[in-house]
C-alpha cells in the first residue's frame, strides 16, 4: 500500500498500560464510523505496516487500541507518534457539496468578481481556519476554507467559485 493511496485516520499518542494497548487519536468529525476496525496502517520508519486490531475503545476523538501480536509495553512504545492511515476507498461518502482536502487539490478557482484565479495547490489545516492555498500570478495566497465563500463546488468539472472577502487578492499583489 502506499501512503498517496490512503488517508490519515490518526496517530498514536502514547501507549496505554503495561500490556500493549495504545492511546490513539482518531482525527474525524464522527470517530463512531470507525469503531469496527479490522486494521490500520502505521507509519513506521517511512512504512506503511498494517496492524490488525483486537480491540478499540472509542471515548470522543480517543481510543484505547490493542493490536495482535502486540503484548507488551517495550513493543507498542516505539510506535508512539506514528500515523496512522487507512485506505482512501474507505473514506465515507459525502454530500454532493461536502469535499475530502485531498479531493481538491488541481481544482481551477474563480472568484464571483475577479474571474479565474488559479488552481488549489494544497489545504493548510490550522488551528484557526483551514486554508486553500492558490496559485495566482506565482504567488501563492491563502483563503480561509469557510461556508459563506464557497458560492459553487463542481466536482466533475473540478472547479470552485468563491466569493472572496473584498481587497484579498490586492493585499497578496502588493506585497
Amino acid at each position: 500500500m502506499k501512503i498517496e493511496d490512503c488517508f490519515q485516520l490518526g496517530y498514536i499518542m502514547k501507549p496505554h498500560g503495561i500490556h500493549g494497548a495504545l492511546t490513539v487519536f482518531i482525527d474525524s468529525d464522527n470517530p463512531e464510523q470507525y469503531k469496527n476496525l479490522e486494521s490500520v496502517y502505521v507509519d513506521f520508519q517511512q512504512k506503511l505496516v498494517p496492524f490488525f486490531i483486537d480491540s478499540l475503545v472509542l471515548s470522543g476523538n480517543k481510543a484505547t487500541v490493542r493490536f495482535q501480536d502486540l503484548t507488551g509495553i517495550d513493543q507498542v512504545s516505539r510506535y508512539k507518534g506514528c500515523s496512522l492511515y487507512l485506505p482512501l476507498t474507505q473514506l465515507p461518502d459525502l454530500e454532493a457539496d461536502q469535499f475530502y482536502y485531498h479531493e481538491i487539490i488541481g481544482y481551477t478557482v474563480s472568484d464571483r468578481k475577479a474571474g479565474p484565479i488559479g488552481r488549489v495547490k494544497s489545504v493548510y489545516e490550522g488551528y484557526g481556519n483551514d486554508l486553500f492555498a492558490i496559485e495566482y500570478k506565482k504567488k501563492e495566497i491563502l483563503v480561509p476554507i469557510k461556508d459563506e465563500l464557497i458560492l459553487n463546488l463542481d466536482k466533475e468539472k473540478r472547479s470552485i467559485v468563491l466569493d472572496l472577502p473584498e481587497g484579498l487578492l490586492e493585499v497578496y499583489l502588493n506585497q
